[in-house]
């Protein structure tokens, strides 16, 4: 199929039907920004609302992709539909995503129930893709039932993930400083559930200890809060892993129960069109004659005869 012979109908049709061409090529279209990605959501909207989305980050080389590859498994032995986000950093010189995580995940390359994506961060801070919203929606439609977003890996960055996600795993390691680094980054305030990779190294049992005591610190009075847990793994061989499991499952019958799910899904549909909106809004302020002229305005502003709020109020007055 042409770029230009594209049967948006057709296309998710066969995306609901688990084909993965069809997928893949409605998440290029969304990482391509392409004309007919309003067509697109709209044929969606009505077939999303159901995956359960599971946020994983951490700081690079803790085993963020040793362990979703564990947690895929353990969800396809449930019997259910898994996709993985995997967003990777850019190369500087194609724009395309430089590591391919999926190296790691090559267990489930054969299996159909399971769909993996490398996603270019594309200089986009906060550890993940602009595009991974509606990528998400994509896998949804798509009938997955689980959806890890695995982010880039970037360190204080990643917080954006607890916008994004219904629950957030944040892996730390020991000996890697990544309590104090927890504590400084504002992990602690994204992580719903905490876990200890590489457990069975020297100093795991400190790691641990270190951030349940943080976590107390932290806590607060109100009653019905979801207090994080803390859990340790040993990825590579699946130590650990059904206290994991028991975790999220926790928080997401608190979530429901609570109406946090709720709320976090209202507030990422929010978040989306604010920035659906703000792109377009960049758009057309970039189109000659548009906008009250935004380079005549800048002239104005470094030339004194006015100053940027009053050019920004004339800028959004002629939009």
């Amino acid at each position: 199929m042409s770029r230009r012979d594209v049967d948006v109908p057709s296309l998710v049709e066969a995306a609901r039907g688990g084909s993965p061409r069809a997928v893949a090529r409605l998440i290029s279209l969304v990482e391509n920004a392409d004309p007919r990605l309003r067509e697109v959501m709209a044929a969606l909207a009505p077939h999303t609302g159901r995956a359960r989305i599971i946020g994983l980050t951490g700081s690079p080389g803790v085993g963020k992709s040793t362990t979703t590859n564990v947690l895929v498994r353990a969800f396809r032995e449930r019997g259910l539909r898994v996709g993985v986000l995997a967003v990777d950093p850019s190369s500087p010189f194609s724009g395309g995503a430089l590591l391919g995580d999926r190296i790691r995940l090559v267990d489930h390359a054969l299996d159909p129930d399971v769909y993996m994506r490398s996603m270019a961060s594309r200089g986009h801070l906060g550890g993940l893709s602009w595009a991974t919203p509606q990528a998400l929606r994509v896998l949804d439609a798509a009938g997955c039932d689980v959806i890890f977003v695995e982010t880039v890996g970037v360190g204080q960055s990643e917080v954006e993930v607890a916008g994004l996600a219904d629950t957030v795993l944040v892996l730390l390691a020991p000996g890697m400083g990544d309590g104090v680094q927890a504590a400084k980054a504002g992990i602690l305030e994204i992580g719903d559930v905490f876990v200890v990779n590489k457990a069975d190294r020297e100093g795991a049992d400190a790691t641990v200890r270190d951030l349940r005591h943080m976590i107390t610190l932290g806590d607060r009075t109100e009653p019905g809060l979801w207090r994080p847990s803390v859990e340790k793994l040993v990825a590579e061989k699946g130590t650990g892993l059904d206290d994991v499991m028991a975790a999220l499952d926790k928080h997401l019958a608190w979530s429901k129960e609570s109406g946090e799910l709720g709320r976090r899904r209202t507030a990422r549909a929010r978040w989306e069109i604010e920035q659906i909106a703000l792109r377009l809004l960049r758009a057309r302020m970039a189109r000659p004659g548009e906008g009250g002229d935004l380079d005549d305005l800048a002239e104005q502003v470094v030339a004194g005869t006015t100053d940027p709020y009053i050019a920004a109020d004339r800028l959004i007055e002629n939009l």
